[in-house]
This record gives structure tokens, sequence and C-alpha cells, in this order.
């Protein structure tokens, strides 16, 4: 089997030979057939998050461990199971979206379906071996999720991006129908939050991008209203709206992205925090209490959740975002690219 692997942080990708998996107790083996390139990649072969103030978070500290295949966006076939997998042989050859964002399976947080937030993470393509391989282990049938009717590479993209918008939407308390919603960031997790945000039913969306070219593309993709951060009218554009939106989304994570979304938001708002370019937040105390306002985190999305949105996208409510699909031998040209930023949609990886 061939891999591409991080053996050295900061490096470019190596390609690595090794003996296919061998599935074991519960254990399934999936032939990846897709797999999307994200953001967090980059910071996963860099080896850090930058925190702000001169402080970075080592994801070596974490529990990363090199040789590392990333890679967390994976779209395969069932190829084989291990003797206590409960699915049955029929599964055998069928198509499957991989749930990566795994916990230890046991706490209180696990069991009530929240892995995502498990503080013992063993995410596939972060803590063990990812879809930038021809063939990757899953330790349970029950992270594989029918996508029948959905474009390969559209399908692998739902795993992080559009699980990542999907539930950092849901953690925004708007009405639909009246408030305003501000994404931060038009890049593909941005665009696809726009999109599924019109498919929940959002109707007033501004989005906020330094790219001009972006800003006319979430226009066309249904969002009410598009800003340059960098304009010093768009915070004024903003306040005028009903006196503040009610809900940010930051799809970026800096700090100059926070503090505008901060600013963006009216009395009572919620700023949700999504993206990790890197950062830190200042926010006054005593205005955190006048205002009112809510600052939270969203970290990608629950296994519910992201059968949830296969269902909306199988149902048609969700269009589908630009995807450029290279071979996987091209995986350190697809890392180069997001890096240099242009990308427009997602880069998905084909075996």
């Amino acid at each position: 089997m061939r891999s591409y692997a991080v053996t050295r942080l900061g490096a470019p990708l190596e390609p690595m030979e090794a003996a296919d998996p061998v599935p074991t107790g519960t254990e399934v083996l999936i032939e990846v057939l897709r797999c999307g390139v994200c953001h967090s990649d980059l910071h996963l072969q860099e080896g850090f998050y930058d925190l702000g103030g001169g402080k970075r978070l080592s994801l070596t500290e974490r529990g990363v461990r090199l040789p590392l295949v990333m890679g967390h966006e994976v779209f395969g076939r069932l190829v084989a199971k291990g003797p206590d997998a409960p699915i049955g042989d029929d599964a055998l050859g069928h198509d499957f979206v991989v749930f990566p964002w795994l916990g230890c399976g046991e706490c209180e947080i696990c069991r009530r379906g929240a892995e995502n937030d498990c503080p013992k993470s063993s995410s596939i393509g972060v803590f063990r071996s990812g879809g930038y391989a021809e063939k990757c282990l899953v330790p349970h049938p029950r992270y594989l999720i029918d996508a029948e009717g959905i474009d390969p590479a559209l399908a692998a993209t739902y795993a992080c991006s559009g699980l990542t918008a999907y539930s950092a939407l849901r953690k925004a308390p708007v009405d639909r129908d009246r408030d305003w919603l501000l994404i931060l960031g038009a890049g593909g997790v941005g665009f696809n939050g726009v999109q599924i945000a019109r498919a929940l039913g959002q109707r007033n969306i501004v989005v906020a991008d330094i790219d001009p070219a972006k800003r006319e593309a979430v226009l066309e993709a249904g969002a009410s209203l598009a800003v340059d951060p960098s304009d010093p009218d768009a915070p004024a554009r903003l306040q005028a709206l009903e006196g503040g939106v009610a809900a940010a989304i930051d799809f970026v994570g800096a700090s100059s992205t926070a503090e505008f979304g901060v600013a963006a938001l009216r009395k009572t708002g919620t700023y949700v925090a999504v993206g990790l370019y890197g950062g830190d937040l200042s926010v006054s105390v005593p205005l955190l209490v006048l205002r009112a306002i809510t600052v939270r985190g969203s970290y990608v999305g629950n296994l519910g959740e992201l059968r949830e949105l296969i269902e909306l996208v199988k149902a048609g409510r969700v269009p589908p975002l630009p995807v450029e699909t290279l071979p996987m031998d091209s995986v350190n040209e697809a890392l180069d690219r997001l890096r240099a930023g242009k990308v427009k949609g997602r880069l998905v990886l084909a075996c």
C-alpha cells in the first residue's frame, strides 16, 4: 500500500510503502477513492498552531506522532471487515463517507455522541493514519455514512468542510427569517457555510472577505451582502443592519477577523470561532457584560450532524461547491496551492 506521510515537520510529504492493513475486532478497511485537502493539514504539516502573542501550540506535544499519514476527508469503498465488525457482508463493495473525528469512545462526552469534543481525540488523519493513502483503517462501521448519489469528490469534502460549517451554523442562535448572519471568510469552508445556511433557511447573510472575486462568488451563491473587512466603512455598514448582526461565524480565525466579528455583533449577539489561522482575541470584560454577547468556539462537528448534513445534500437542498480533483501523487502541489491561497472551493485527491 502506498501512502504519503509527514516525516519531518515543515517538509514536503514523502511517499511510503507498507503492507495493506488487516482489520481486527470491529475494524473495517476502506479503499480510498477520494480524500479532501484541508487547511488544517497545513498546520499538521508545520507542526503547530499560532496562539498569538508569539506563542505556539506544538502538535507533537498534543500527541501527534510522525510519520503521519494525513487526510481526514475520506470517501472510499468498504473492502474488508474485522470478525467482530457489526456490518453485513452485503456492505462490502459499497462506498461511504468516513466520519473522522473520533474520541476515546468510552467517556461521557463520547457516549452522548460528541466524540469530536472528547479530550482524548484519536481522529483519523491526525492521531491515526488517514486518507492520503490507498487504504484507511476505521475502528468501527458506525463511522461509515452512506453517500449514494453524491459525487465522490464532493462527498469527501462533507466530512470536514461541510460538517464544520453545518455544526457552526447550528451553534449560532438566529431567527432565520429576520436576523442577519455574518460569515467571515469566503474560502472553501466559508463558501460551504453560505450554501448550507441558505439550505437551512437563513435569509439575510453578509459575508466579509478581502478578495473581491470571492465576494462576488458568495453573492452569486445566495449571500445578501458582501463587504471588504479592510474597508473603514465596513463596521458602520454592519452596525446599520438592525444594530449589528445576530451572529458572526469566523471561518478564518485570525486576530483581525475575530475583532471584526465581535465588533459587528448587535447587543446579545454571538461570535463563533471556527478557523485556525492563528492569533488571539482581546475582549473588554465590562463591554462583554454590557453588550451581553457570547463568544464561543466550534470544533468540526459530531457524527449525528454529519448524517443530518448528508441527508440535506441527498435531498438536493445544498448546491455543490466548486471542487477540483488532483491525483494522489500531487499531494504536495495541492498543499502548496492551498497555502498560497490559490484554490477556489476545495481540492480533492483521487487514488
